[in-house]
C-alpha cells in the first residue's frame, strides 16, 4: 500500500509541477540542441554543439543558434566549415549564453538533457574548452519533461525510443524528425542545415507534447493500474482527486439505497 500510495503523490506532485508551468508558460523555454555522436570517440574529446534551439511555450517564437548560420553570417562557405569548427562553434555558444544571460528567470523544459554526455552541463563543458565562461542555468530553473511523464504516467506509458513512440501515437508531425544515428550520419555529411532543421521540429514537438500532458489528452501506453495503482486506498484518494469519479460513487450509492428500499418492503 505504501509504495502505491507514493507512486501516486509522485504523480500529483508532477502533474501539478506541469499544470503550473502550463499557467505561466510565458516564462516556460523549450530547449533541444544537437551535436557530434557522443559514442566511439577514441580521442575522448566531448562532442561538439551544432545548433540549439529555444522556443517561448506562450508564443512560440523560436530563438535557434548554430554553426552554419555564424558560418554565413561570416561568409564562410559550408564546404570550409570543417576547418574553422572552434571559431565558429564558440561564436555560436557566444550568442547562446548571451541568451541564458538574460532569461536566467525563466523555467527551461527540455528532454532527458541531464548529464556531461547530453544536458546543459555538455554545453557549459564545450564552451568553457573554448575559453567561455558559460552562465549556468540554475537546477531549480530546469524541467526535464521526460522524467515528469514517467512520474505521470508510469515507467512503461510508451515503448523506446520514448520520443519517436510519443510522435507516432499521437500522430505529430515529424518532418524534419531526426532519431541519433541520422543526427550523427548528418554531422558527418556536414548537413547542418538538417541537423538544425530536426533541433527546430523537436522542440516543437516537445512543446506539443507538454501542451497536451498538461490538458489530459496525450495519448499512451499506460493502463489505469500503471497511472494510479490498484489498492483499496488508492482508489478512495483517486476518487477524492477526480469529481466525476465521486458523482458516479454518489449515484451508485443512492441507486443501491433505493434498490435496497424497495426490496425491503
Amino acid at each position: 500500500m505504501g509504495r502505491e500510495l507514493e507512486r501516486l503523490k509522485n504523480r500529483r506532485k508532477a502533474s501539478d509541477r506541469l499544470s503550473l508551468l502550463l499557467k505561466q508558460r510565458e516564462y516556460v523555454l523549450v530547449v533541444h540542441y544537437s551535436c557530434e555522436s557522443f559514442y566511439d570517440r577514441a580521442d575522448g574529446r566531448t562532442p561538439r554543439v551544432t545548433s540549439i534551439a529555444v522556443r517561448n511555450l506562450a508564443s512560440g517564437q523560436t530563438q535557434s543558434f548554430s554553426i552554419h548560420k555564424v558560418a554565413e553570417q561570416r561568409h564562410i562557405l559550408l564546404a570550409d566549415i570543417a576547418g574553422k569548427y572552434d571559431d565558429l562553434e564558440k561564436a555560436m555558444l557566444d550568442e547562446f549564453f548571451d541568451f541564458v544571460r538574460i532569461h536566467q528567470n525563466f523555467t527551461w523544459m527540455h528532454w532527458n538533457m541531464r548529464d556531461i554526455n547530453y544536458g546543459f552541463q555538455a554545453i557549459e563543458h564545450r564552451y568553457t574548452v573554448l575559453d567561455g565562461v558559460p552562465t549556468r542555468v540554475e537546477e531549480s530553473r530546469k524541467s526535464d519533461l521526460a522524467r515528469e511523464l514517467i512520474a505521470i504516467y508510469g515507467v512503461g506509458y510508451i515503448g523506446h525510443p520514448r520520443l519517436e513512440s510519443l510522435v507516432e501515437k499521437n500522430k505529430i508531425t515529424n518532418r524534419d524528425f531526426l532519431v541519433g544515428a541520422q543526427e550523427a550520419a548528418a554531422f558527418e555529411n556536414k548537413e547542418f542545415v538538417k541537423l538544425h532543421q530536426s533541433t527546430l521540429r523537436k522542440v516543437d514537438i516537445l512543446a506539443n507534447i507538454a501542451e497536451r500532458a498538461a490538458n489530459d489528452s496525450l495519448s499512451t501506453n499506460a493502463t489505469w493500474r500503471e497511472r494510479y495503482g490498484f489498492h483499496p486506498s488508492v482508489i478512495v484518494e483517486v476518487i477524492k482527486e477526480h469529481w466525476v469519479y465521486s458523482l458516479l460513487g454518489l449515484f451508485a450509492l443512492i441507486f443501491s439505497l433505493a434498490r435496497g428500499w424497495t426490496l425491503f418492503f
